[in-house]
């Protein structure tokens, strides 16, 4: 349904009205502000709206930690619940912080996803980068939590995603009976790969409402609020000043929370 349809019909109001809600920019999809009346939505899409007068609840998103920056790249540590990059996003952010309107995140990770995400400062630095991911010269290491016990401390992945091969190496840190504490590198780089994975081989990652069949996921963790995916470390060779870049973003707090209940730390 259009975005448009859906607030007039939500909130009783006449089309017109709810245009004009979008014309001020007061509606939010997925924590995302959009004003776009034909905006389609998607089940599952939560649409929040600024009322004039009240207080907005909206939490102001954290500011960026950055792990590493030199002239050409910074990594940066991002936090769950932020996009990647386009308005209201890590990039829309760092762009403003920094005073840098031509930053640029490399590559994507998921608005759960928290960890390393790699950021150019021009479009020479992004290019050449891009040609690392495409050439598999960039090494990324993931945290995962896991439903159901994998008991093999290392196991490999093969099964095509989009048409093309798919390769994911698990290493398994600890597990019991309901769950697992992985750590995951992927050899190529395909959508939701480490999601479409582990679902795959019946262990969804914990809190992921897209991949888990109905039932993967216990009940007991279905109070999760994100997939609960990190990624950890992000090494590679700077394509212009041949420097050996290494990043490690330490454990989110949900997720340590979430191993201590657990028993897994």
């Amino acid at each position: 349904m259009p975005l448009q349809d859906f607030l007039a019909r939500q909130l009783n109001l006449s089309r017109n009205k709810a245009k004009d809600i979008l014309d001020q920019r007061m509606a939010f999809v997925n924590g995302r502000r959009i004003w776009m009346t034909k905006h389609t939505l998607a089940r599952g899409d939560v649409v929040e709206v600024i009322v004039p007068g009240v207080p907005s609840k909206r939490k102001t998103p954290p500011t960026p930690i950055i792990l590493f920056q030199d002239n050409d790249y910074l990594v940066v540590n991002k936090a769950p619940g932020r996009l990647s990059n386009g308005p209201d996003s890590l990039e829309a952010d760092l762009r403003a912080m920094l005073n840098q309107p031509n930053l640029q995140a490399v590559h994507r990770l998921d608005r759960d996803t928290s960890g390393c995400i790699l950021i150019a400062r021009s479009k020479d630095a992004f290019d050449k980068a891009v040609e690392l991911f495409k050439g598999q010269k960039i090494s990324k290491v993931y945290h995962a939590l896991a439903a159901g016990q994998i008991k093999e401390r290392e196991r490999q992945i093969e099964y095509a995603l989009e048409g093309e091969p798919a390769i994911t190496h698990l290493h398994c840190v600890a597990s019991n009976p309901g769950v697992s504490h992985l750590k995951v590198k992927i050899e190529t780089g395909r959508t939701h790969q480490i999601r479409k994975h582990l679902a795959y081989i019946g262990h969804p990652v914990l809190g992921d409402r897209t991949y888990a069949s109905r039932g993967a996921i216990p009940e007991e963790f279905r109070t999760i609020e994100r997939q609960m995916l990190h990624a950890a470390s992000l090494t590679f060779t700077s394509p212009i000043s041949g420097q050996k870049i290494r990043t490690e973003a330490p454990l989110p707090r949900d997720f340590i929370s979430w191993l201590k209940r657990l028993g897994l730390r």
